[in-house]
């Protein structure tokens, strides 16, 4: 008779399942795969989850996903403007070679944070805050980040978890990455009209710079989006022209 599993073999169990259900994903084109956060709140309670890649020279987000709290209306300016209180955030935004794991506990008291202005105008309601840093080029941050609104800290259980987890997530994010890479065949007319859309230009506008109609345009895009397996312009747009430091 095959002996029950022990607790630890049930969540090793459990955090082998999140990873090959990721793999899985991988075809999907989200990079990281789009399935990592919801498994990621499976492992380990949270009110909400998070993967974003900012380049901080140019205060632009790169990528973003959202779990748990997608009807949060996030101001970014507050975030630039109090970022210097964020010790977590810029802990990690420092240059590393490989995952770093840390929570808010390891900087900032719940009563500290929750009396600062990164808190009460950009983090808030969630003080607690664990995270798993991805390598990137200098001055970016590429993060996943589970949050709480209760203030309980991560338990030791918890952030050994993430950081067994967290090679695998960078391997996850660059095997991801590499297939948004893989050439992409579109016709000279849909590429023509990709790049208008990554100009910032609308239908209307991108049908006068190639003298088609808007319907031509729709029907161009509509096509790509096909081919390329997604269902937005903003998508379209990052598969065919990724960041230039995709890994």
């Amino acid at each position: 008779m095959t002996p029950p599993h022990t607790t630890a073999e049930a969540h090793l169990r459990r955090m082998a399942d999140v990873l090959e259900e990721a793999r899985q994903d991988l075809a999907r084109g989200g990079v990281p795969p789009t399935c990592l956060l919801p498994g990621l709140m499976r492992l380990i309670p949270c009110d909400a989850a998070s993967f974003s890649e900012l380049d901080i020279s140019t205060r632009r987000q790169l990528n973003a996903q959202e779990i748990g709290d997608e009807d949060a209306d996030l101001d970014m300016d507050a975030y630039w403007h109090w970022r210097h209180q964020h010790t977590q955030c810029t802990q990690v935004s420092r240059p590393h070679d490989i995952p770093e794991t840390t929570q808010m506990a390891d900087f900032r008291s719940v009563r500290e944070l929750r009396r600062l202005p990164i808190y009460t105008e950009f983090l808030a309601p969630h003080p607690t805050i664990a995270c798993v840093a991805l390598p990137t080029a200098p001055n970016r941050t590429r993060v996943f980040q589970l949050f709480r609104e209760d203030g309980k800290a991560f338990t030791d259980h918890e952030m050994t978890t993430l950081r067994m987890l967290a090679p695998h997530l960078y391997e996850l994010y660059k095997d991801a990455a590499r297939r948004r890479r893989e050439p992409v065949h579109l016709t000279h007319r849909e590429l023509d009209v990709l790049r208008c859309v990554a100009l910032g230009m609308g239908t209307a506008q991108i049908a006068a710079q190639l003298v088609v109609s808007p319907s031509t345009v729709r029907k161009h895009l509509e096509n790509a989006f096909g081919r390329l397996g997604v269902s937005s312009r903003t998508a379209a747009v990052a598969r065919v022209f990724p960041e230039p430091e995709a890994l």
